[in-house]
């Protein structure tokens, strides 16, 4: 892209207060002046060396020519870029810009061309993220209740309640995420809305880790190619502590942030290999940390800043264990879109071994929603 000061005016401002002295109306007037000035000139040439005014005439008609052809050409060269730029984005190429190294009306036109480029970039990628997300954050509650409609009908489990509560679960959830996906439809404004409370913490993530293990179980025997993991042989295990530990947040933005954590530290570890994750008391009231914890390779403190980029992969060229893949990339980053939302915070922390990734969420200080 191209883009400098002149990209950073507002069009149509001026920096010379009223009409630039570069300005269309000045080169033209400053034309039709050089034109009149070289006529009287030639005329005057004319009747001291006594030429015939024939002559005059036609040098007089060739040098304003020249000029004008000069004046013409910086005025329709620009605007040819400008139409060929307009017609890239009409058809959906948002990349191309103007250059903006004009101080008249052209280069006021050119910010705003170049403006409008930006926007409309911007809201491209906001399209083909929201995409992203509905179709990541929907898998998850759409494979653990298709395991569990499966075993119904294979006739591994009985249709009992507690079988039907965890349907339900997932259902419900299902629902949750729908209304939480469309308000990402609502992003205009910059805010999406949190709906945060109180909860206990132990409960909450056992429940996250238990339906991580069960999704698990039904993709090990599913060839989705959707990117999360189908490992049954890592441990997941829970450290909170204190055991009645309260925190105050979003529950479903946390729980895609953990479940997301999980789900990454799972196909990264060794065969057989453990995931912790972590609760602990924040420094603020009803404040929370989080570690998740893995055995994996690791992240090279090089990467560390690139680790929630969007479709950001690493530089491993495969995970370990069976049953892994590389992914979409988009789990860490909406991770992190989450944990932003709180007004909290996320990153890779050191670890004697593995990756562990460290989330901080503010409690009752968090941003107004």
């Amino acid at each position: 892209m191209s883009g400098g000061p002149a990209a950073r005016r507002n069009p149509g401002d001026s920096p010379w207060g009223g009409v630039s002295p570069f300005s269309i109306k000045t080169k033209l007037g400053a034309l039709v002046v050089i034109s009149v000035l070289i006529t009287t000139g030639l005329s005057v040439i004319a009747v001291h060396t006594k030429t015939e005014l024939r002559f005059i005439t036609v040098f007089s008609m060739i040098a304003t020519l020249l000029i004008t052809q000069f004046v013409a050409h910086s005025l329709t060269a620009p605007l040819d870029e400008m139409t060929a730029v307009a017609r890239s984005i009409s058809q959906g190429d948002y990349t191309r810009r103007t250059r903006e190294n004009r101080r008249d009306e052209l280069g006021d036109l050119a910010v705003t061309i170049n403006a409008m480029a930006d926007e409309l970039e911007a809201q491209d990628s906001q399209r083909k993220e929201l995409v992203a997300n509905v179709s990541h954050e929907l898998r998850t509650p759409i494979a653990g209740l298709r395991a569990v409609l499966e075993n119904i009908v294979d006739g591994v489990t009985q249709a009992d309640p507690e079988t039907m509560r965890t349907a339900l679960k997932q259902t419900e959830r299902l629902g949750r995420l729908v209304e939480t996906l469309l308000d990402l439809s609502r992003l205009d404004n910059g805010v999406v809305p949190l709906k945060q409370r109180r909860f206990e913490v132990w409960p909450y993530l056992s429940g996250v880790l238990k339906e991580a293990n069960m999704v698990a179980s039904v993709r090990a025997g599913i060839a989705t190619g959707s990117g999360s993991h189908t490992r049954t042989d890592v441990h997941l295990h829970l450290d909170v502590h204190p055991p009645e530990l309260t925190a105050h947040a979003d529950p479903e933005r946390i729980h895609q942030v953990v479940a997301n954590l999980i789900d990454n530290a799972v196909k990264h570890s060794p065969p057989h290999g453990r995931v912790t994750v972590k609760a602990r008391r924040g420094s603020l009231p009803e404040s929370l940390e989080l570690e998740v914890l893995d055995e994996g390779p690791g992240i090279p403190k090089s990467e560390w800043h690139r680790v929630f980029e969007r479709f950001n992969r690493g530089s491993a060229k495969r995970p370990q264990g069976p049953g892994s893949d590389g992914g979409t990339g988009l789990g860490l980053a909406i991770a992190r879109w989450a944990v932003d939302l709180h007004g909290g915070r996320i990153g890779v922390a050191e670890s004697e071994r593995g990756c562990r990734i460290l989330v901080t969420l503010p409690g009752l200080s968090s941003v107004p929603s």
